[in-house]
């Protein structure tokens, strides 16, 4: 993948922002029923949502930013509460000479206005919807008449839906990235960067780390490495830092890795197999079980469906997997502009029953997830249960899920 100057990214990037500002607000504000959209931030106190409306030259917010959709049927506008325009993209309607109070001239914007409900950055399931901060809730609520304030809602969903909403141009662009992100995995599990008996799970997370910096790509979390050895394996366990770290022959080395590159994430796990002296490929037993996790991704997919939401989809795929005789663990997430994205949780590897908030919450299309799982599977080389653990970047297009840049289905050899 061929990465830009800064500079060329700054003009995509502000170029993709006026076309999801274009399309994707107005759509979400009348999927809502929600006429009036404010958001507020102060400088390095910014909300999130505001954080991901500023050109890419705006390092931060500037004093108080407020920016204010309106909508009124298919007419909108989009203001900025400040003395200066954001440059096509929020036009300033705010004069302090004629109006010193900021917070009194929003109150005469969304008087005029008369919507019947002021979403507002308030929220208790995502944190990304919950960005307005105390202080300024306070000045708001002060500012508003009687009749604005008892008409103020919480936003969360538009929030999410400004997150989890990906343009074509944005699929393309997170396919891209997921075939950069496996690109740097093959290279991890070979032996360019592991020599059995001397390489440990930590130097290759730190390669990762720093090839990643040298292509000019962001690391979003540090990798995770471990291995699972003959001998050394029980239901639920892995580890790090058996023997010290060192990987050796014979072991099952799986890898949780994503980078970020224009503002999009990846999040993705595979394993490798350590060949012994005189082996061609991985045990039989191994094989079969990264069959019955592929199998386990197959049987999640299936059950995506507009309008269901997250824990009917792992009731669904629990159920699935149990007729299906697999012993396995769902926990996938939503995957976009943040690595735990917003959206529908589908699973927590702890709460296989259903997640409280995010779990209730509606797949749409348009959305991207990592498609994150377990299988534990029974291998008889390995003198117990090994743990499959599988995650790949995935897109919904309303009617079918599919992977962004395939899947894993056979075992790095090193």
């Amino acid at each position: 993948m061929d990465v830009l100057p800064l500079r060329d990214r700054a003009d995509l990037l502000d170029v993709r922002l006026q076309h999801r500002l274009d399309t994707i607000v107005p759509a979400l504000m009348e999927r809502e029923g929600i006429d009036a959209w404010v958001l507020i931030a102060r400088e390095y106190n910014e909300d999130p949502v505001v954080g991901s409306m500023l050109p890419a030259t705006w390092l931060s917010a500037r004093r108080r930013t407020i920016l204010l959709f309106l909508r009124s049927g298919p007419a909108m506008q989009r203001l900025t509460v400040s003395r200066y325009d954001i440059p096509g993209l929020f036009e300033a309607a705010w004069d302090p000479a004629v109006e010193p109070d900021q917070y009194a001239r929003l109150a005469e914007l969304l008087t005029a206005a008369g919507p019947a409900a002021v979403a507002i950055s308030v929220g208790d399931t995502y944190a990304v919807g919950d960005g307005l901060s105390h202080t300024e809730h306070g000045l708001l609520s002060a500012a508003l008449p009687d009749e604005l304030r008892t008409r103020l809602v919480s936003g969360e969903r538009l929030a999410v839906g400004w997150f989890e909403t990906r343009l074509p141009v944005e699929v393309e662009q997170l396919a891209a990235n997921c075939a950069a992100a496996h690109g740097f995995l093959r290279r991890a599990l070979s032996r360019e960067v592991v020599t059995p008996g001397e390489t440990t799970t930590d130097d290759v997370a730190w390669w990762l780390r720093q090839t990643v910096a040298d292509a000019g790509l962001e690391s979003w979390f540090h990798p995770t490495v471990d291995v699972q050895r003959p001998g050394s394996v029980a239901p639920d366990s892995f580890s790090t830092k058996l023997d010290g770290g060192v990987i050796h022959a014979g072991d099952l080395v799986h890898i949780d890795f994503g980078i970020s590159y224009l503002g999009l994430m990846t999040d993705q796990q595979q394993h490798a197999y350590v060949l012994r002296e005189g082996e061609v490929g991985p045990p039989a037993g191994l094989v079969s079980a990264l069959a019955t996790g592929n199998r386990l991704q197959d049987l999640l997919m299936a059950e995506f469906a507009t309008g269901r939401t997250g824990n009917e989809i792992l009731a669904a795929t629990r159920k699935a997997a149990s007729a299906a005789n697999i012993d396995g663990l769902i926990y996938s997430h939503p995957i976009g502009n943040h690595g735990h994205g917003a959206g529908p949780a589908i699973g927590l590897w702890d709460q296989q029953d259903g997640v409280p908030g995010a779990g209730d919450y509606p797949v749409h299309p348009a959305t991207a997830y990592s498609i994150e799982l377990m299988a534990r599977v029974e291998v008889p080389e390995f003198g117990g249960a090994v743990s499959i653990m599988l995650e790949e970047d995935a897109i919904f297009d309303g009617e079918a899920v599919r992977f962004l840049d395939g899947r894993q289905t056979e075992f790095h050899l090193i």
